[in-house]
């Protein structure tokens, strides 16, 4: 199974990083209000980056290691 890192960037512009094996059924999640608590009410989204991953861990640490850095550092990735 592969996973994927990705960030969204919601209709008020802020930036969400989450992971997933799915990312169309993710998405979808996430705009039906059934995704993170942080997007409810926060679209209409707009996938900004992905990336692949080997396993659940290196997905889930490349997730925490974008969440540490600042807005500026992700649109500097993101772009």
């Amino acid at each position: 199974m592969s996973w994927t890192v990705y960030i969204l960037e919601c209709g008020d512009g802020r930036l969400y990083t989450g992971i997933t094996t799915d990312l169309a059924r993710r998405i979808t999640e996430h705009e039906t209000g059934r995704g993170a608590r942080f997007t409810k009410g926060r679209g209409p989204f707009r996938l900004v980056h992905q990336e692949p991953c080997e396993s659940r861990a290196d997905a889930s640490k490349r997730e925490l290691e974008i969440k540490a850095k600042t807005r500026a550092e992700k649109l500097a990735m993101i772009e």
